[in-house]
């Protein structure tokens, strides 16, 4: 399936928190800060956003003592901006008061930190740590439940789901998977039946594809 779903990406670019592991600079630090921006955020938005942020910030210590005015205007363009300087800014002086400038690397304590819910720590845990883990957005539920691999109303539902589907030494790369499958392919409204490897298989496609009864 994940072979299959790569194909139909083709030369689709890697997500935001993919493009942020591979850099030079990246640490769990910045995977955290970059997941808290990328909410209701493009992904190009949040990569532009992120390196202008961390080009003026190097890490925990000088985020948790900046002014959130500064921050605000640097992250200007993400969903809520705002709200938002403030909320990385606490998790900042978090990370820097309770773990010595360093992010913790398990869920039970990544919880702890303020605007961390399920999905960003799971974000934490693969693309800072390289820890098995399935992060669940909105497009790895929709994706997962379409196809028909998953039968879950939550987000928490299917991170389960998915976790007992695919064996552990796939869990690093679903999340990355099934978003850019889900942008490109699978969509929201219009998913693109054409370009679907996996349509053969597909629950939403063969209830989308049968003939209307007359």
């Amino acid at each position: 399936m994940l072979e299959k779903m790569r194909l139909a990406l083709g030369d689709e670019g890697p997500t935001a928190l993919s493009r942020l592991r591979a850099s030079e600079e990246c640490d769990p630090f910045r995977i955290l800060i970059g997941t808290i921006l990328s909410q209701r955020t493009r992904d190009e938005k949040t990569s532009e956003v992120t390196e202008r942020l961390f080009k003026k910030f190097k890490g925990a210590e000088d985020l948790a003592q900046a002014d959130p005015g500064e921050v605000s205007r640097l992250i200007r363009g993400v969903g809520f901006y705002n709200m938002k300087s403030r909320r990385i800014i606490e998790a900042a002086k978090m990370v820097v008061q309770e773990y010595g400038g360093r992010v913790p690397d398990s869920m039970e304590e990544l919880l702890k930190i303020p605007s961390v819910g399920r999905k960003t720590a799971n974000c934490v845990l693969v693309y800072g740590f390289g820890i098995d883990a399935i992060p669940v957005d909105t497009h790895v539920h929709r994706v997962s439940n379409r196809i028909g691999i998953v039968d879950a109303r939550t987000p928490e539902e299917t991170e389960r789901q998915l976790q007992a589907f695919f064996p552990r030494e796939y869990w690093l790369v679903v999340n990355d998977l099934f978003i850019r499958f889900g942008k490109a392919v699978c969509k929201p409204i219009g998913p693109r039946h054409d370009l679907c490897t996996l349509r053969d298989d597909c629950k939403y496609y063969k209830i989308m594809a049968k003939p209307v009864k007359k």
